[in-house]
């Protein structure tokens, strides 16, 4: 079983070696009754092996009984507080980069019908860090561009991905998803506010802590899963291949446990729309196992890629690399622009001229936008973007008063540590 060799980096009071599995012993299924007086005692024993037995002892015969093991599932060790930032590495043992090695090196030749086409996919976040890890350590400094040729070099040369994207693009596509949500929602097609976040954890912490939030949480996909619509139910048809193979490079552990959900699988095509999540780190130490340099130059590394227009023929075509626009900049911070975007297009699409006024509250942690009519003053647009658990708890008490539902009682699990910025559009 391979784990990802970043979690070694990291210092956790909760960590579980690989020897241990997060499991629940056993399940209890026996109804409750009345217990008889005369009944035989029952105990639990533990063979060589590790199974678990209950004996029932009685005069007459003893019983032996194999108890099941109750395997908890991605979404139950959600719910725990104890361990779900060291265990995740239990429950996504395959989301590693040993994985996608094994997968290269097993894939059959493209003349194969079992051949999948590998495909990956690199986060801008990924590709500056990067970029910041080399300039570091040289005098020139090295664009996210030519971060990206050089990966894109040695993802082709070296392990044989047939294709290499930045998920920008796929950004922008999720943001103007996000807008016409908003737009849908306040024409009385859903409620409002709308909360929206790239952050799974976010997701996660809702689902299990405040289920009163979920109809208030944006419906459309993060920039990693629209990326995988587009590889998987798009870009395959032009290629005119049926079978992809998928990888993506994220800043964050959580997005494994995104890609892994089984909301993202896609039934038509029996297939997950991301097959395997990269960190950051897990890319670096891939390219130092294979001597790759990165802070080396690569031939046409400051080439813009041109957006070629495949021409298919009959939905399958030959394969083509599709080129689709690189690192398109999107204002507002790292954690998704979709408070950004929401302004800008509802002041882009404003009858009269409407002026921004941003409130922090207490820290730049938690912030309020509020676009008002010049003239008149009229308030249009109310949203707020918060950082941080403590934040992110007053932002939804403040949705829930607003919007007259009960804030359920909470326990704050570790995982609210890695929550990032959040986002609601009021109105």
């Amino acid at each position: 079983m391979a784990f990802s060799g970043a979690l070694t980096l990291t210092d956790l009071n909760d960590f579980i070696t690989p020897s241990q599995a997060c499991i629940k012993p056993v399940e209890q299924t026996n109804g409750v009754g009345h217990k008889d007086e005369g009944a035989a005692s029952t105990e639990i024993r533990v063979d060589s092996s590790g199974s678990y037995y209950e004996v029932i002892a009685n005069e007459l015969k003893p019983a032996q009984k194999k108890l099941e093991t109750a395997q908890i599932s991605l979404n139950d060790c959600l719910a725990c507080s104890g361990c779900i930032t060291s265990a995740e590495s239990v429950l996504i043992s395959m989301q590693s980069h040993t994985e996608v090695l094994n997968f290269l090196a097993n894939n059959p030749e493209d003349i194969c019908v079992s051949h999948k086409v590998p495909v990956i996919s690199i986060a801008p976040q990924s590709l500056a860090s990067l970029a910041a890890s080399v300039s570091s350590s040289s005098t020139t400094p090295v664009t996210q561009r030519q971060i990206l040729r050089r990966v894109e070099a040695f993802c082709k040369t070296v392990l044989g991905f047939a294709h290499v994207y930045d998920t920008t693009f796929a950004r922008h596509i999720a943001l103007l998803e996000h807008t016409r949500e908003f737009a849908e929602r306040k024409n009385g097609g859903g409620q409002l506010p709308m909360l929206a976040s790239a952050c799974p954890g976010w997701v996660c912490y809702a689902e299990k802590t405040h289920a009163e939030m979920l109809p208030f949480i944006s419906r459309s996909k993060s920039p990693q899963q629209a990326m995988g619509s587009l590889v998987k139910e798009w870009m395959a048809v032009k290629w005119g291949k049926r079978h992809v193979y998928h990888v993506t490079v994220m800043p964050c552990y959580d997005k494994k446990l995104e890609a892994s959900r089984q909301d993202f699988f896609n039934d038509v095509y029996s297939t997950r729309d991301v097959d395997c999540v990269l960190t950051t780190g897990e890319l670096d130490l891939m390219m130092r196992e294979k001597g790759w340099d990165i802070s080396s130059a690569v031939p046409g590394e400051n080439d813009e890629h041109v957006p070629s227009v495949p021409t298919p023929q009959d939905g399958y075509g030959p394969t083509v690399d599709i080129r689709l626009p690189e690192l398109v900049s999107h204002a507002g911070t790292s954690s998704g622009s979709y408070l950004q975007t929401l302004i800008a297009s509802i002041t882009e699409n404003a009858a009269q001229p409407l002026e921004l006024d941003i409130r922090s509250m207490r820290s730049s942690d938690y912030e309020e936008y509020i676009l008002t009519e010049r003239e008149s003053g009229k308030v249009v647009f109310r949203g707020a973007k918060c950082y941080g658990f403590r934040n992110l708890q007053n932002l939804v008490r403040k949705v829930g008063r607003d919007a007259g539902v009960h804030n359920g009682n909470y326990r704050p699990p570790q995982l609210l540590s890695r929550l990032r910025v959040s986002s609601a559009g009021f109105s």
